[in-house]
């Protein structure tokens, strides 16, 4: 598992930890872990000496880094050149030691460059790029590398033009190859459009630690803790104990819904599914070991509901959509669910105990939180956690999940190619059978959004991606896991 920690947060770890250190050792680990990451780029493409870096440096910290960076850099035989936005705000003894190590401050971009490191703005500046920051990255494209190719970006911190704590992209804003980060990792590492421009992010530890006692922002899953938190069968398993989940999504109108959410359910570690709805021909022709009845009602005992897609917004749907929240099951809705909760006539039946889960898109989300997520993406999927004391889910390339009590969760493997029509039906029903086998909400969600991502990925190699291809892949990403 990863964690990434607000800019306050990190700020008070620091100042924490400088207490304890002689004046300026952080900055000088910071500079040395950035400078050995910019020499294995400049390795790739023909070594360090003779190589030429040049530095687009600002004010504060951040440029100190980078100048530091670039004096090791020198040393090494690197013909380094500083670009300074503000030549009298530029730190000066990181400008002092560049100079000594026989690298120079120049007034605009040269022609050509093996490496480019961004250390224009770091953690501590909000909002978008001043102009003459702005206009100085969109000339970065133009650059171009001894071996005729572009030279790599290497951002120091963040890419400088992000918004820290959202991951939100107010303006132009630098697209790094490779982010060098210092001690924890941020939240625009991991969530909102700014990670797609962070790159590979490289932690350099420095020490910080110890020192960070605030509970992290946001956390992203790896393959070890899904495959930790994922039911195993054994051998006193049988269907029932690895949990039946009740699927009551799909109509006659629209079986396809149905058929989706069932396929990914059944890829899930439940043992059973039954389907209450009236797709249940459908269903039954393309999935035989299904119990199908026509109403949830009838339905017979289960551990989970997942309800909503291709339901309906009708009577039926609002009743069959009651008696599920009737339940004292763990519940997930989706789609249509989500739809018939905004008019408020079911808000007494959100009062539950029991844990419910809702995986919303952006236009199901700005529905029954009354705006769209808008740039902290984190922080509206808290507030709609809390507000209805439920886990989100909110889809989309970084899907978030969050709790009503505030852990946030980032996936990592979120796809472009999960953008087609029924993905989100065969999540819901992935997530329902995990519910069905116990996992927790979070982490159920968690895990299912994770190897949906997965399956995603996988069934893009072969080309265009539609639902069902997503849902066949979930097998062979499971046998991965496992």
């Amino acid at each position: 598992m990863r964690q990434a920690w607000r800019v306050a947060d990190v700020r008070s770890a620091e100042k924490a930890l400088m207490a304890t250190l002689p004046a300026g050792t952080l900055m000088q680990r910071a500079a040395a872990g950035l400078a050995r990451r910019c020499a294995l780029l400049l390795r790739e493409s023909g070594g360090v000496y003779g190589a030429s870096v040049v530095l687009l440096v600002g004010s504060g910290d951040n440029g100190g880094d980078t100048l530091f960076a670039g004096a090791l850099l020198s040393g090494r035989g690197a013909a380094v050149s500083a670009v300074l936005l503000d030549p009298n705000r530029a730190h000066s003894a990181g400008l002092a030691a560049l100079r000594r190590a026989g690298g120079r401050a120049i007034t605009d971009l040269p022609v050509c460059a093996d490496l480019v490191v961004d250390g224009i703005v770091g953690i501590g500046v909000s909002g978008g790029l001043r102009d003459q920051a702005a206009a100085l990255v969109a000339r970065l494209s133009s650059l171009q590398a001894r071996d005729g190719g572009r030279p790599p970006v290497v951002a120091v911190d963040v890419p400088s033009g992000v918004a820290v704590d959202t991951g939100d992209v107010p303006g132009d804003a630098v697209h790094a190859d490779v982010t060098v980060t210092f001690g924890c990792l941020k939240p625009a590492h991991v969530v909102g459009p700014a990670a797609a421009l962070a790159g590979h992010v490289d932690l350099v530890d420095i020490g910080l630690g110890a020192t960070l006692r605030a509970d992290p922002a946001v956390r992203v899953p790896d393959v070890s803790d899904i495959a930790a938190w994922w039911p195993r069968t054994h051998s006193g398993s049988d269907k029932y104990s690895r949990g039946v989940v009740g699927v009551a999504t799909g109509s006659a109108t629209y079986p396809g819904a149905a058929v989706l959410s069932i396929a990914g359910a059944l890829a899930g570690p439940a043992g059973l599914v039954r389907y209450a709805g009236s797709a249940g021909p459908e269903v039954l022709r393309q999935h035989p070991s299904v119990i199908a009845t026509e109403r949830v009602a009838d339905a017979g005992r289960v551990q989970a509901w997942v309800c909503g897609s291709g339901l309906g917004t009708g009577a039926d749907a609002r009743t069959e959509l009651r008696s599920v929240l009737a339940s004292s099951l763990p519940v997930l809705l989706d789609a249509d669910a989500l739809n018939l909760l905004v008019d408020g006539q079911l808000a007494t039946d959100l009062r539950r105990d029991a844990p419910l889960v809702i995986t919303p898109h952006d236009g199901e989300f700005a529905r029954l939180s009354g705006q769209a997520p808008g740039a902290d993406r984190v922080g509206a999927a808290c507030r709609l956690a809390a507000w209805i004391n439920a886990v989100v889910l909110l889809k989309g390339d970084r899907t978030i999940v969050a709790t009503p009590a505030g852990e946030v969760w980032a996936n990592p493997t979120g796809s472009a190619a999960l953008a087609t029509a029924g993905s989100g039906d065969v999540l819901a029903g992935l997530l329902g059978s995990l519910l069905a086998a116990g996992v927790p909400a979070e982490r159920a969600a968690v895990a299912a959004a994770y190897v949906h991502g997965l399956a995603g990925r996988h069934a893009a190699v072969d080309g265009p991606v539609t639902a069902p291809d997503v849902a066949a892949a979930l097998r062979s990403v499971l046998a991965d896991l496992r």
